[in-house]
Parts: C-alpha cells; structure tokens; sequence
C-alpha cells in the first residue's frame, strides 16, 4: 500500500517509525508546520518532522488541510490510506481522499476517552484500565468504526508521562496488526456504541486548576494526569506553583481550610483536601525550574497554615 502519514508530537513517532521498520511505502509524511517553542522562542520542527527527515521522507507543512493546492497535492500522491496519529482534525475533502480511507491511531479504549487528551482524563477520571485503538476516521471527532484495539492497566501511581510511554509503542505495533489485516481482507469495522462514548476535551488553563475542596483521592489523581505536562497547578502567594508528584493521604485535617499547609517536613508539603491530605512530593514554581520539595523549601521557606490557590 501507499501510505500518507500524518502526526505531529512524539506519540505519532513511534507509528511513524513502526511503518519504515515494517518496510511500508510511505510516500509522504504530513506534519504542522515549524514554530516558536521554549524560553528562547526559537522556530523548531515538530518530532514527526525530524524523524521524516531522518528517513529522508518528504514532508508536507501546510498552514491549512483546506486549500485547494494542499489537497490538490494529496490527490497527486495516490495513496491508497492515510494513516493519522495525533494530527489536527480533518475535513471531509482529504479524508476521503484514499480509496481504503483514512485510518487513526486513538490513544484510548474507544468509545470511552474521544478528544484531544485521552491519556491525560483516563488517569484523572480514576480509571483502572485504557488502551489503543484503530480506527476510520469519519465526519464526527474519533466516532468511525474500530478495527482493533488493545488494552493496558493503569496502575494507582501512574502519572500520564508513564502510561504515554506505554501506550505510544502499543499503539505502533497494534497500528501494524491493523495492516497487514486490512491487506489480508481479515478485519471487520465495528460501529462505536454511542451510548458508551465519553470525552476528553482539550487541557487548558480552566480545566487544569487543582480544587483542593474535593477528596484526596480525586486530587492526587488531578495531579497524576496532568503530570509532566501541562502540570496540575494552584498559586502560592500570587504565583502560579504546579504540583507534579504527590501522594494522598486520608488522614483528614477537620480545622484545615482546602489548600492550607498542614504540614511541611524536610523533603515534603502537606496539604489538606476534603476530606484528607496530599502530600507534596515536586513542583515548580513560576519562573522556576522543576525541583524536589527539599530544594523548593531551602529557597522558598514555608509556613504552616498558609493557604495555596489565593491568586492576590
């Protein structure tokens, strides 16, 4: 088969890298294009980018999948399937472009966890087990029919950075399976249940703030999920703190506020929840790098009975 590969951040990397060990015939890989990142703001490729040119791929960077020169040039290629992993949503014009259609790497158990951050809601929802799924992509965001799936347990102290790294290289060897099925006629596309469907909408500002008035269990798993990035964060004295490694604890504190340091020892901060406690293990202050609670504290002295999450 022909393939056109379209991704953007390391999880896409592994499928990518999968496909030119598999020895399939990739005649061009889609990505966004360069932009500023970092401190320095400097214009990087994205990890897709690098790894196309490390196999000397072309590369594709349109500023739009809608122009008429972009899918003019998709149409050109004369692939037989797109295969997507963590792209941009597409229009209807070029994912039906491919006579076998356009197949997406999903990194959940669909139809549970549609959306931009599967990975990073499965473990802040509690979830006890996830997944990867291949799928057709259709009109709607992650709705078309499965053809495989796999699944993983999420262990208690998972963060989302771990189970990234697990389900990044299943998702590459199920997306494999899914091809050399798809090239035998053995795969059978199976509808979602919609009824069964759940989201996992975009991480952003609002929805990444730690509420320290719901159960420690609740929190320490906030934290979990949005742990290395973006970052589950509160405000220590106006500034914004993210919290990346925290265990809970049920030991409740009844006088204690939500967010009031309860306690603090050399390389830990308590506080409290409600009901219960987390214990802080790594933050990072604004402007600061990451750093262990003992590094944090010789730096930045604490007192009992302050209160995070006060922005003024």
């Amino acid at each position: 088969m022909k393939i056109v590969f379209m991704g953007t951040p390391d999880f896409a990397v592994h499928s990518l890298e999968a496909l030119v060990r598999g020895g399939h015939n990739i005649v061009a890989v889609v990505t966004v294009p360069d932009k500023q990142q970092g401190r320095g703001r400097k214009i990087k490729p994205s990890p897709v980018k690098l790894a196309a040119l490390a196999h000397k791929l072309p590369v594709l960077q349109p500023e739009s999948l809608k122009t008429d020169d972009f899918i003019r040039t998709l149409r050109g290629l004369k692939a037989d399937l797109f295969v997507v992993v963590a792209f941009k949503i597409l229009p209807r014009a070029v994912f039906t472009i491919p006579v076998m259609g356009t197949l997406n790497v999903h990194a959940s158990l669909l139809p549970a966890y549609r959306g931009a951050a599967p990975i990073n809601w499965a473990i802040i929802n509690g979830e006890q087990k996830t997944g990867v799924t291949t799928m057709l992509i259709d009109a709607q965001v992650d709705t078309g029919d499965i053809l495989m799936q796999k699944s993983v347990e999420i262990s208690d102290d998972m963060t989302a950075g771990e189970l990234h790294d697990i389900l990044a290289p299943l998702g590459a060897g199920l997306l494999l399976e899914t091809l050399d099925r798809l090239q035998k006629g053995t795969v059978t596309p199976q509808a979602q249940d919609d009824r069964r469907a759940s989201r996992a909408p975009k991480l952003t500002p609002e929805n990444t703030r730690i509420l320290f008035n719901q159960p420690y269990t609740r929190v320490g798993n906030f934290i979990r999920g949005l742990s290395p990035y973006p970052g589950a964060y509160t405000f220590l004295e106006g500034k914004k703190l993210k919290i990346l490694k925290a265990v809970g604890d049920k030991q409740d504190s009844p006088h204690a506020r939500p967010g009031e340091i309860t306690g603090i020892t050399k390389d830990s901060i308590s506080v409290a929840c409600q009901p219960g406690t987390i214990i802080i293990k790594r933050l990072q202050l604004q402007g600061k790098k990451q750093m262990d609670v003992r590094d944090f504290l010789n730096g930045f002295p604490l007192k009992e009975g302050e209160v995070l999450n006060v922005t003024e």
